[in-house]
């Protein structure tokens, strides 16, 4: 079985989405193997996303994901990091399709509600970030 992360981020905590993006997880048959609720420091934020370090929206991000509490979920199934990000949607909410978490929840680029790991790698280090 392959594992990924979700990230329920502020914007979802905030707008009380946690249960209905929970469900919308478990509706299409994940498996969730555990869960956490944090409130990220900067330097935690910053270390994980340092993907990101050099990109023009870094420091949005950071105050983004730093400003409230975020739910990290650690989800389990066959081939769960490519179905999820296909669940997820795409970054933007008015380009995701429609049905996915960000089109339903997103509002925004920045606030769409969700993180999801983009590779098995990825998943992998933001696995052991949060659950470790």
């Amino acid at each position: 079985m392959e594992r990924t992360l979700v990230l329920i981020k502020p914007d979802g905590v905030e707008r009380k989405n946690v249960g209905k993006i929970i469900s919308h997880i478990e509706d299409a048959g994940f498996g969730i193997v555990n869960m956490r609720m944090v409130h990220l420091t900067r330097d935690e934020a910053e270390d994980f996303y340092s993907i990101h370090k050099n990109k023009e929206f870094f420091l949005k991000l950071i105050d983004f994901v730093t400003r409230g509490r975020i739910i990290a979920l650690l989800l389990e199934g066959k081939d769960v990091v490519k179905r999820t990000r296909l669940l997820v949607g795409k970054t933007d909410p008015e380009e995701a399709e429609k049905g996915t978490i960000r089109a339903t929840y997103g509002l925004s680029k920045t606030e769409n509600v969700v993180h999801a790991s983009d590779s098995k790698e990825t998943a992998r280090s933001e696995i052991k970030f949060f659950f470790d």
